[in-house]
């Protein structure tokens, strides 16, 4: 899916009265199946962006076009991944991955696919596990299971590796490029951890200003799978360093 973000501007109301603007007249482009990342410092807008792009928050001004068609409210083509696992804790993995297209009434063969793509996640031996006794790897893979399994074409992530162990955070990393290049995904996924964009992503977003604006995007010619031990990466990696140190030292 080919996403427009034409124009936007996006204020939010601040708790002592007011409004903080966010971004401001905003343009953004992302191509039908690209893995796009957004790097900034926090408090540039990186969420909010997610959220606009979900449909759970509108704009002020502008508009978001998905292949075309005004984005105006959240949709099962799009889905979201937070930053923390958010499982309910009185269902099985089963019946949290379920529970989304449950409720939308996507039941379709929905036995057989939630037990597919737990399997594809490979947790097939804890389908019966409830949330209290999974590791926090593990209930980060069932949350991704439950955001592919209504098959998006837009996958949006905020952050989803960070509260992760470095182990499981490369093995969720390595999963998740697996599936967008099979699934032929568009992918938007916010960071504030540059070598991880530079691992996942196939371009990347640097935001920044007050309000946010983009100030800067880098095409990462690197094939996958990406090592961050090759010449290759950190040789991009340090060039992507410097220009940033030299030209937006707020973010360091």
């Amino acid at each position: 899916m080919k996403i427009e973000i034409k124009g936007v501007s996006k204020d939010l109301p601040m708790v002592v009265g007011g409004y903080v603007p966010v971004f401001a007249n905003l343009n953004l482009m992302v191509e039908p199946g690209s893995f796009v990342v957004v790097l900034g410092a926090s408090g540039c807008g990186k969420s909010t962006l997610l959220d606009m792009l979900a449909g759970l928050t509108k704009p002020c001004r502008g508009t978001i076009l998905i292949d075309g068609h005004e984005l105006t409210a959240p949709h099962p083509s799009r889905s979201l991944l937070f930053q923390h696992p958010s499982l309910l804790p009185w269902l099985t993995v089963t019946e949290n991955v379920a529970f989304g297209c449950q409720v939308r009434g996507e039941v379709n063969n929905l036995e057989q696919r939630v037990e597919e793509i737990i399997a594809m996640i490979g947790l097939r031996d804890f389908a019966g596990a409830y949330p209290a006794e999974l590791s926090l790897g593990m209930a980060q893979r069932v949350c991704l299971a439950r955001a592919l399994l209504g098959q998006p074409r837009v996958l949006l992530m905020d952050e989803p590796f960070s509260s992760l162990d470095s182990f499981n955070r490369r093995n969720l990393q390595r999963e998740v490029v697996n599936i967008w290049q099979r699934r032929h995904l568009t992918i938007v996924m916010v960071t504030h951890d540059l070598e991880e964009a530079v691992l996942l992503g196939q371009r990347i977003i640097f935001l920044g200003g007050h309000p946010g604006k983009v100030r800067q995007t880098y095409d990462i010619d690197l094939p996958y799978p990406r090592d961050m031990g090759s010449e290759d990466f950190f040789k991009l990696r340090n060039e992507i360093i410097e220009e940033l140190r030299h030209n937006y030292a707020d973010y360091f």
